[in-house]
């Protein structure tokens, strides 16, 4: 029997199915020709998970010559020379492939500097990325990076607060006005059948087609997580278990505290246009409230979606539970439609009356974005709109909250919040335009008073407004009133297509008010960096 299961797993890991488990970047600056594929009314595509596979696109588009077409060819009288040029300028930098093997070794740098007004700011990091495949259905990726940095003043004045680099983990101070910090990510992903895929990894997921996601964004830090997919008929099923951590909790032991996440997701492709997706998800406390560990509660493990049924016979259970839907709907040959709801908490009559109560707890995001716009190739357009109602994402403590490492997952900026953001990009050859513009306002929280904004409060202590017990008149943008406008302009030159590395230019201007104080940041910056992941600046 040990010699059949061998063979069997030896036929699984080798076995040839028609494209490779590597996962696209969420980074898609740089990846404007998967879009466009993927958004395109002529397949059935399962677009809002992601990160996706390259084996989605089996059929689609041949990716090996998407990457080919962008290569920049010369003449060399000498193979060494070609061979250096092209690690440098067209393929990944140390690259083996054989009949049923490959492995790629890629520096990832990002050596920035510029100025925040009048202050001084750079960007130091160093690291590498392995990644490969062993025949056809099974992938391998790892990254690590070691970095410094001096921020603006507002990026400095969040990783104070909060103890963590945006979206890039914990960090102590560099010199006086500097950050030292490491981050990592890895996975390893494997298809034992074509309809089924298993990623366990360390990493980032996003689920939905917008800029932001208000079911699962890739904001926060880096996480544990098993993925499991499956693709049956029309239907994508993804069952999400992954370990977040609140850094604002410390246990007696000296380790923090720790939260189980476990999302369901089911995607319909009802037609070559639309597409429906339900998720739940289920946010655990790893341990009770003398922080002893609790340990992962084994009924979540069911993989049938709408946990919060499983989650009633569990008795008065502290957990946190969410639900919503995710559709998009593409007009023409590329351009899209889409939207987002969560739901965390609604009382239907209360919801109807329109009295701001404090447990109406819901989000909405609309959007349209299109590809090659107007019939202009490679022109990229996008508009939508974000509002969270207060007290959406918390629950009684950090501990049980739809956060990790001291950042929403959903959300950026928390909750009691409305957002516009417009973007736009254009790419010739090399060349890459893009425009960023975020318009927002949020109603903060006053000293005590919890007015739904910081996502990491107890919503059970509300501010008291007015009505029964104070639990009415929580509407939008109550507390104290910020408003956002950033435009960010970046212009770039995409060195190598096989890891995105670019030399840019980067302009921000970031306009902050909060009741009477206006602040005015004029942020300039160049340099040389590797894209591979998404940093979320824009707060």
């Amino acid at each position: 029997m040990k010699k059949v299961f061998i063979v069997v797993l030896l036929g699984i890991l080798f076995s040839h199915v028609d494209a490779q488990e590597l996962l696209v970047p969420l980074n898609d600056d740089y990846e404007m020709s998967l879009q466009s594929a993927a958004y395109n009314s002529s397949y059935r595509f399962h677009t809002a998970m992601k990160s996706w596979s390259e084996y989605q696109f089996n059929g689609i588009i041949d990716i090996d010559s998407l990457n080919e077409s962008q290569y920049w060819n010369v003449d060399f009288n000498k193979k060494w020379k070609k061979m250096i040029w092209d690690s440098f300028i067209n393929k990944d930098f140390i690259r083996v492939k054989g009949d049923d093997f490959y492995l790629a070794v890629n520096p990832i740098i990002d050596f920035e500097i510029g100025k925040d007004n009048d202050k001084s700011i750079w960007v130091n990091t160093r690291g590498a990325e392995v990644k490969g495949t062993i025949g056809k259905n099974f992938a391998f990726y790892s990254n690590v990076r070691e970095n410094q940095a001096v921020f603006p003043d507002y990026i400095d004045a969040y990783c104070v607060e909060n103890k963590v680099i945006p979206g890039q983990g914990y960090t102590k101070r560099f010199k006086e006005t500097g950050f030292d910090f490491t981050n990592a990510s890895a996975y390893i992903s494997l298809r034992p059948v074509y309809w089924l895929n298993a990623t366990l990894g360390y990493g980032k997921n996003f689920i939905g087609d917008g800029y932001r996601s208000l079911i699962l964004s890739d904001n926060a830090f880096s996480y544990p997580y098993l993925k499991l997919t499956a693709n049956v008929w029309n239907i994508q099923y993804t069952c999400l278990y992954s370990q977040m951590t609140d850094r604002f909790t410390l246990l007696s032991d000296n380790t923090y505290a720790r939260k189980f996440t476990i999302i369901h997701f089911l995607d319909y492709a009802v037609t070559k246009r639309l597409n429906i997706g339900v998720f739940d998800a289920m946010v655990c406390r790893g341990q009770n409230d003398d922080g002893i560990r609790r340990g992962f509660d084994f009924q979540y493990i069911n993989p049938i979606i709408f946990l919060r049924s499983t989650d009633y016979y569990a008795g008065a259970s502290p957990d946190n539970a969410l639900m919503g839907l995710n559709m998009s709907f593409i007009l023409g040959k590329h351009t899209t439609l889409y939207g987002q709801f969560v739901l965390d908490e609604m009382t239907v009559h209360e919801f109807v009356a329109g009295t701001g109560y404090y447990a109406n707890k819901q989000a909405y995001q609309f959007g349209v974005k299109s590809y090659n716009c107007f019939g202009v190739k490679n022109l990229f357009l996008q508009g939508e709109f974000n509002l969270v109602r207060p007290y959406m994402y918390s629950h009684y403590t950090g501990e049980d909250n739809y956060a990790h490492h001291n950042q929403p997952l959903a959300h950026p900026w928390g909750a009691n919040l409305c957002e516009l953001v417009l973007r736009a990009q254009y790419n010739y050859k090399r060349f890459y335009l893009q425009y960023k513009m975020n318009y927002g306002q949020w109603g903060d929280d006053v000293d005590t008073l919890n007015y739904g904004h910081n996502i990491y409060l107890d919503y059970r202590d509300y501010a008291w407004i007015n009505g029964e017990e104070g639990r009415y008149g929580h509407y939008m943008l109550t507390g104290e009133k910020n408003i956002l406008v950033m435009n960010n302009f970046v212009f770039s030159w995409l060195v190598n297509p096989s890891y995105n590395m670019n030399v840019f230019a980067e302009i921000t201007h970031r306009y902050h008010s909060v009741e009477k104080e206006n602040v005015n940041d004029f942020i300039f910056s160049v340099g040389i960096r590797t894209s591979l992941d998404r940093k979320y600046y824009d707060f």
